[in-house]
C-alpha cells in the first residue's frame, strides 16, 4: 500500500512541474498588460496577485495576503538572497513601474539568475520643489535618491507580477 502511494505521488509530480504538458485544449484568459521600465529598456507584466486588498481591486488582481509570508525579517543582511525582487512605484509621478530584473530573454532560456515574479514594492516619492522626470532603471532612481531629489519608502506590499513577452501595440490573448 504504502509503495503504491509513493508511485502515484512520484507519478503526480511531472503533472505539477508542466513536464509533458501541452496546450491541446486551447484555453485562453484575458489579463491586461501593463508597461514597465527595465533598465533603460520597456517591458510588459501581468499581475496576477497582490497582497493588499485595495492595490489588488484596482490592478483587477487576486487578493492574496499570504504573499506578505514571502517578507523576510529586516534588517536583512546584504548577501542574504530571498525570492522577493524590489519594484518601484511612483507615488507622485505618472510614470510606469521599474523593475531591477527581467527574463534575459523573454523566453525559456532565460539566463538571468536575478529575477523572481515576486516584488516587494518600494515607493519613490519626488521631493517638494523637485521637477520630475521618468526613471527607466534602478540605477536611475538610486542616482535620484543620493542627488536628494527623491525618497524611497519600502512598503509591506507583495506582488506577484511576472515579466510577458509582447509583441505588438495590443495583445488580445495570453496563452498559458
Amino acid at each position: 500500500m504504502l509503495r503504491t502511494a509513493i508511485w502515484v505521488f512520484v507519478l503526480a509530480l511531472p503533472g505539477c512541474a508542466g513536464q509533458g504538458y501541452t496546450n491541446a485544449h486551447n484555453a485562453y484568459i484575458n489579463l491586461a498588460v501593463h508597461p514597465a521600465w527595465y533598465d533603460g529598456e520597456r517591458v510588459y507584466y501581468i499581475t496576477t496577485d497582490v497582497s493588499d486588498q485595495d492595490m489588488a481591486e484596482k490592478m483587477q488582481a487576486n487578493y492574496a495576503p499570504r504573499l506578505k509570508d514571502a517578507i523576510p525579517d529586516y534588517p536583512k543582511p546584504p548577501q542574504v538572497r530571498t525570492v522577493l525582487e524590489r519594484v518601484y512605484r511612483i507615488r507622485n509621478f505618472e510614470q510606469p513601474s521599474i523593475f531591477p530584473s527581467a527574463p534575459e530573454p523573454l523566453d525559456s532560456q532565460s539566463v538571468n539568475m536575478q529575477y523572481s515574479l515576486l516584488w516587494l514594492m518600494y515607493e519613490v516619492v519626488w521631493k517638494a520643489g523637485v521637477t520630475p522626470v521618468e526613471l527607466k532603471s534602478e540605477e536611475q532612481v538610486f542616482v535620484a535618491e543620493s542627488q536628494g531629489k527623491l525618497e524611497i519608502h519600502r512598503t509591506d506590499i507583495v506582488v506577484n507580477c511576472p515579466v510577458a513577452p509582447y509583441q505588438g501595440e495590443r495583445i488580445d490573448r495570453y496563452e498559458w
